[in-house]
């Protein structure tokens, strides 16, 4: 029994307790073609994916695009079904639940969508989004103004906001109004779905900082799911590196953007750009050759060997587990692990 399990009995588990596990995650999309639509392949977006969240820490969800990270997000909270392994939140299994039995998990587990601009009605008023969530929920529509204008004011947005529609706002408004609306339940977690990477730098860093501030006042835990290495280095508590549907590397964040040991993080982090030029200057950037291989046909044992300049015959035969290695306090997918104390040197 994990320590979120022991703790269910009592609601939420303590901080620095786990409050979502997930093992050896699936989800496999079927290609089918014909005039009988048969099934002749399957796209293996997530492909075994193990990791754990606890209470009141933000983890980093890392990749390239495609890489399975967004599907990973959707596959936890029951958007997408899974096609085989176990999701865990606050002690109940919850991945096999129907439509309706999830119904009362999504109370304490929200979503906040990449782009602002399709995420949100546009033939709905503010409060009516707002409120939406709490009448399919049963709330009692005489709490619905004094809730919404409470929303409003948690994401720092004025009481009159409210009557307008989603097109009179900027981009940085909108997904305060999203954020908003994942919030009308009091979840206990959240899906942080590339949340900023549509916003302008500036806005970036005012989203960001709501969150941080949110999660503190309200005990929140987010799953950050994001490209962008910068903006998981400062929101991150906790990194999981994925590639071509599976980690490759996860660790705290010191141990990921300090001392990275999986080929793949260490390419990732050659190419973040640096503030102090000398710095930048004096690293070696990684070029990765090749393509991404597809996720119909992923390459035998370790999926990164085709773009990696460490492969052998072993890690075409062998896939490696993700596990700490000597010397590496963080787990690692690969079976040439070496730790660099500066991202970016290669041999």
């Amino acid at each position: 029994m994990t320590s979120a399990e022991t703790s269910a009995e009592t609601g939420t588990p303590r901080k620095g307790e786990t409050l979502l596990k997930v093992d050896d995650l699936k989800v496999h999309f079927p290609i089918r073609a014909g005039v009988l639509n048969r099934q002749i392949g399957s796209v293996y977006a997530v492909n075994g994916v193990d990791f754990d969240l606890k209470a009141g820490e933000t983890l980093g969800l890392v990749g390239e695009s495609g890489c399975g990270k967004s599907t990973t997000g959707r596959a936890i909270i029951g958007l997408i079904k899974p096609t085989a392994g176990t999701v865990w939140f606050n002690g109940e299994q919850i991945s096999g639940k129907s439509r309706r039995e999830m119904r009362k998990v999504r109370r304490d587990i929200q979503i906040l969508f990449q782009d602002p601009y399709a995420s949100l009605n546009p033939r709905m008023t503010v409060h009516d989004l707002l409120s939406e969530p709490l009448v399919v929920h049963g709330f009692p529509k005489k709490e619905h103004h004094q809730r919404v204008r409470r929303l409003l004011d948690v994401v720092g947005l004025l009481p009159n906001h409210a009557n307008r529609y989603p097109h009179e706002f900027s981009g940085g408004q909108r997904q305060r109004i999203g954020l908003a609306r994942a919030l009308a339940l009091d979840p206990k977690m959240l899906v942080l779905d590339e949340p900023v990477s549509a916003l302008d730098v500036s806005i970036q860093a005012q989203i960001i900082n709501l969150l941080q501030d949110l999660q503190d006042e309200l005990d929140l835990t987010y799953l950050f799911i994001a490209h962008d290495l910068s903006v998981v280095q400062q929101i991150s508590d906790r990194v999981a590196v994925m590639y071509l549907g599976k980690i490759m590397e996860k660790g705290t964040t010191e141990e990921i953007f300090r001392t990275p040991a999986h080929p793949y993080t260490q390419a990732l982090l050659s190419a973040v750009p640096r503030p102090d030029p000398s710095a930048a200057a004096s690293r070696d950037r990684i070029i990765l050759t090749g393509d991404v291989p597809s996720p119909s046909d992923p390459p035998s044992g370790c999926v990164f060997r085709t773009r990696c300049w460490k492969a052998d015959e072993q890690c075409a035969e062998v896939t490696p587990a993700l596990e700490p290695r000597d010397g590496i306090p963080q787990a690692v997918a690969c079976h040439y692990a070496e730790v660099r104390a500066s991202a970016g040197t290669k041999n």
